[in-house]
């Protein structure tokens, strides 16, 4: 049975991707600085070297292969300039963009003996923004870039690809019927969107695709905005 690493995987679009793919017939390790309700549970803060090298440690200990690596942890910490912090930005790359290195780094050994694959879950904040979410966009775009670079160094033998979501619905109240009409596929995403993505991108169909970026945002971002 395949066995796929998911972080973030607590609630929201980690939680989606783990239950897609334990239902897809994967065995999950789901982590998070939370408990998962999926899979085997681990607690770990991604940013923190030594804990995801022992964590990788023990997935090859108790699983004893990895053959998929879901890069989806992050945070967002939303400031004026002026009052972010330099510990608040370190903070936000630490968590959504340095975890992805420490997390390819440690496990490239398991990932090769497996032909395993790597999905980076960034965001279409990589190319849009709203106010006062700098370190969240450098984060993300960093993420786009680090996938690419990784796809180049890594292969032929792990394909990395990175799916960015628009608009999800995860949390907060349900989205209007202007919500929805905004978006030229019709609707607000939800995290079972991403998810399906995800399981494709690990999946055997996508051998001939890699250093991708996917973007699932209902069309968003190709929409021409004028001002009324």
């Amino acid at each position: 049975m395949p066995v796929a690493l998911v972080t973030g995987a607590a609630r929201g679009i980690g939680a989606a991707i783990a239950k897609r793919l334990r239902d897809g017939g994967w065995t999950v390790v789901a982590a998070d600085r939370d408990p998962s309700p999926i899979g085997r549970s681990v607690v770990c803060d991604v940013a923190d070297e030594a804990a995801v090298i022992a964590m990788i440690g023990d997935i090859a200990a108790t699983e004893g292969r990895l053959d998929a690596l879901i890069c989806n942890a992050g945070i967002n910490i939303r400031k004026p300039l002026g009052k972010l912090s330099l510990a608040e930005w370190s903070s936000v790359l630490a968590t959504n963009l340095t975890s992805t290195f420490l997390l390819v780094r440690a496990a490239e050994t398991l990932l090769r003996a497996a032909k395993g694959a790597v999905v980076t879950i960034a965001s279409t904040r990589a190319h849009m923004s709203e106010p006062d979410t700098e370190a969240y966009a450098a984060s993300k775009g960093g993420l786009v870039a680090l996938t690419h670079a990784l796809a180049i160094s890594l292969g032929p033998d792990i394909p990395v690809n990175c799916v960015s979501p628009g608009w999800i619905a995860t949390k907060g109240g349900a989205p209007t019927a202007e919500d929805h009409a905004f978006h030229p596929a019709g609707r607000v995403g939800v995290a079972e969107d991403v998810a399906a993505l995800t399981a494709f991108l690990v999946g055997p169909d996508s051998g001939f695709i890699t250093g991708a970026e996917f973007v699932a945002d209902g069309g968003v971002t190709r929409k021409m905005i004028y001002p009324a």
